[in-house]
């Protein structure tokens, strides 16, 4: 039976590792903390604009698993807020033992706590990882999902200093890239100033910190905006997010609240002293590990060269997904790009012919642009995502972006790709 490694449990690697299994590989999925979803476990955001679209191709495919549990685990659906319409918000409390048990119930392999501390090749092919217990983990193709923040000293070198995010790096160490270890040399986004990395693009207070009546609406409407006085106003921290959907005015003059289970405020940081000046805010508290009043984490700074079949150039039986794959943001473009890598990496061993999602479909228009406009100056100081921004401008433009199921169905249809990831290769 051909085996996939699966090197990071984030929503990418996750997708990857449910791709390989339903195209017939036997998968290993390695992360190395103790929980899976990664940024997931503090996002929550999904199909709001053209991440509908996105999510349906993908459940049209036969990819589907993960966004079915995301919407059989949301908490607010249908909800417009400045910049996005008929957004979801999943708990992010409870969304992480929802998807091991799906990922178990396929027969995948997860082993937490288990950081890779090396990549031994022969010529242009990995042979084997080795673990920080100098265990061997064996596989006939590779799938890097390790994504493209920290470790600590790149927090503090290009961004604000350590905010202690959701990777946890001082618990269980930092992230390790399989294609750097694969003497692959990697690309580095850029912000808009030229500098180096973005800042991730939102924090989280605790909901009980807020003001009775504050916490009531945003538990009963899903999201809250609370208009800044005149000396809070940030506009200058807008270049600086991943998450530039939300480069907007709204964003810099306002206080927007979302509910995720966690009160997200979507702005890379806040200081506290300040946050605490405005109504129903007065007693707030950044959650846990967050240092929100001070940074947050930086990312793009170890990005994969790959094609459209997201192979890792200059590795045989390496490919890549989620933000290794690309200056993309946000879980619906980390699924697509997961499914995408671990169904090829199952082709890969099978010696198939590799899947390259056309044009006509928005994932596919989305994965080749994200390509084509990072070997620019310009484009790889941008980021993408189905959300909002550049990428949805051209989605719309391109009559790529649509809200109907039954529409979008039938665009894969077209494409021959109906049940594609349901199809066992083996």
């Amino acid at each position: 039976m051909i085996k996939v490694v699966v090197v990071g449990g984030g929503w990418a690697g996750c997708a990857a590792a449910l791709a390989a299994s339903k195209a017939g590989a036997q998968v290993v999925l390695l992360e190395r903390t103790d929980l899976l979803l990664g940024t997931g476990l503090v996002g929550g955001i999904f199909r709001n604009n053209g991440r509908y679209t996105a999510a349906e191709e993908a459940i049209a495919m036969g990819g589907g698993d993960l966004f079915v549990a995301m919407d059989a685990n949301t908490r607010h659906r249908g909800i417009d807020f400045p910049g996005h319409s008929h957004a979801s918000f999943y708990d992010v409390t409870t969304m992480e033992p929802l998807v091991k048990r799906i990922l178990q119930n396929y027969g995948i392999d997860i082993k937490t706590r288990a950081r890779v501390s090396g990549v031994i090749k022969h010529g242009k092919k990995i042979q084997y990882l080795t673990d920080d217990n100098e265990e061997i983990i064996n596989g006939d193709a590779y799938v890097d999902t390790t994504g493209t923040t920290g470790p600590m000293g790149n927090c503090l070198k290009y961004g604000n200093g350590c905010a202690m995010c959701i990777l946890r790096c001082p618990t269980f160490g930092p992230r390790v890239s399989i294609t750097a270890k694969a003497e692959i040399k990697e690309i580095m986004g850029k912000k808009a100033d030229g500098s180096y990395g973005a800042m991730s693009g939102s924090c989280k207070i605790n909901k009980d910190s807020l003001s009775f009546e504050l916490k009531s609406q945003l538990e009963k409407e899903g999201m809250v905006v609370i208009p800044l006085p005149e000396n809070l106003k940030k506009s200058g921290m807008l270049g600086k997010k991943a998450c530039s959907q939300y480069a907007i005015a709204d964003y810099a003059e306002n206080i927007v609240l979302i509910d995720t289970g966690h009160a997200k405020l979507m702005t890379p940081f806040f200081p506290l002293d300040m946050l605490r000046t405005i109504p129903g805010l007065e007693r707030a508290r950044y959650e846990d590990p967050y240092s929100g009043g001070v940074g947050n984490s930086i990312r793009y700074l170890g990005i994969a060269p790959c094609d459209s079949s997201l192979k890792v150039d200059g590795i045989d039986n390496l490919f890549c997904a989620g933000e290794k794959s690309g200056i993309l943001v946000g879980h619906t473009e980390a699924v697509v790009t997961g499914l995408l890598a671990g169904h090829n990496a199952v082709r890969c061993c099978l010696d198939m012919q590799y899947l390259e999602l056309p044009p006509e479909l928005a994932s596919g228009d989305f994965i080749r642009f994200i390509h084509e406009q990072m070997t620019t100056e310009e484009g790889i100081r941008l980021r993408y995502t189905f959300s909002g921004s550049i990428y949805f401008e051209r989605m719309k433009s391109l009559g790529l972006y649509s809200a109907q199921r039954s529409d979008i169905a039938e665009r894969i249809n077209k494409a021959s790709l109906t049940d594609i990831y349901n199809t066992c290769l083996v």
